[in-house]
């Protein structure tokens, strides 16, 4: 098969490998899935270049990438999952080697999940790490209905699921944007309440659009820059969960958060257990089920060009970068 690969670690057009390997097989409780496109999310590109201290573990070859969506064409013994069946998969590079950067990837069939046949590959292959961390960061802990949700960052991948996640549980959302330009496509995700300001301003405004009661939830994609701001608009009792941080050791103002009886839950998708994860699937599927046509995605580049899509998402790109099969 066709597949993409690096061997060591390092800039993307320097390790990154496109060639032909042998076929994998589904063995016992496995599935085989034809990828048709395959997913390229911000660790995929960390977990390939130096980050944080990230070590590799210790695999000879790493086919890279979590996420993706194709059709199963084969199945191992034990498995519900046919033939033909379409899927979307995630964690197919979490704590393993192979992942959906080539032709054909093998997964336990728990880590592959039925597509609704409205929805499109692309759609599928931008749910896995996204969508499965949203689901955590909103559902983790209290139940969300009848409560107030503020998501900060709420145009992003993890910020948009959170917002049209939230909803769907049943809480009133305020969210968070970088510019006016991301305001209406966050307010039609469900959001009651879109805002673009920052410190005292968003203070001001949050407190008021809850008369003052603040919120019981943030869902939050800048710890460090904004855990002092959060603070002061956690409701009594509220949870601060986080994905993502501007700084890797930020300080917290801890008797504040202390005087609000604060839980602060910080979540890594790849962490995250596998029946909560499954629950996102199956919550994310619902969304899919009911119409929502799945996050937008980007760019599509052939395998051939998967050094590039990974400088792509290394600057920042705000839509999702896909590999075409």
């Amino acid at each position: 098969m066709r597949a993409a690969w690096y061997e060591s670690r390092g800039p993307a057009a320097e390790v990154l490998r496109v060639g032909e390997i042998p076929d994998p097989h589904a063995g016992p409780g496995e599935v085989r899935i034809r990828i048709a496109r395959s997913g390229i999310n911000p660790g995929d590109v960390k977990k390939r270049a130096p980050w944080l201290g990230y070590t590799v573990p210790a695999y000879p070859r790493i086919i890279p990438h979590s996420d993706g969506a194709g059709t199963v064409d084969e199945v191992g013994a034990g498995v519900q999952l046919t033939v033909g069946a379409r899927v979307w998969c995630f964690g197919a590079q979490s704590y393993r080697a192979f992942g959906t950067a080539a032709e054909y990837v093998v997964v336990p069939e728990a880590l592959a999940v039925a597509l609704p046949e409205r929805a499109s590959f692309a759609a599928g292959a931008c749910l896995g790490i996204p969508g499965i961390t949203a689901h955590r960061l909103v559902f983790h802990g209290d139940p969300v209905r009848g409560r107030r949700v503020l998501v900060q960052g709420g145009a992003g991948a993890v910020g948009a699921l959170a917002v049209r996640l939230a909803v769907a549980g049943g809480a009133e959302v305020i969210a968070t944007v970088r510019d006016a330009a991301q305001v209406e496509a966050v307010r039609a995700a469900g959001a009651s309440h879109v805002l673009t300001t920052r410190g005292d301003e968003l203070v001001v405004e949050v407190l008021a659009a809850t008369e003052g009661r603040g919120v019981e939830r943030i869902v939050e994609v800048a710890f460090a820059a904004n855990v002092e701001v959060d603070t002061r608009l956690l409701a009594v009792g509220g949870t601060l969960a986080s994905y993502a941080t501007d700084a890797e050791q930020p300080k917290i103002p801890f008797w504040p958060l202390l005087f609000k009886d604060a839980s602060i839950y910080l979540c890594g998708s790849d962490e995250v257990p596998l029946t909560a994860k499954r629950e996102a699937a199956t919550a994310l599927n619902a969304l899919l089920a009911q119409g929502w046509d799945g996050p937008p995605a980007g760019e599509e580049l052939p395998l051939e060009r998967i050094a590039e899509a990974h400088e792509t998402v290394d600057r920042g790109a705000r839509a999702r970068v896909l590999l075409a099969l």
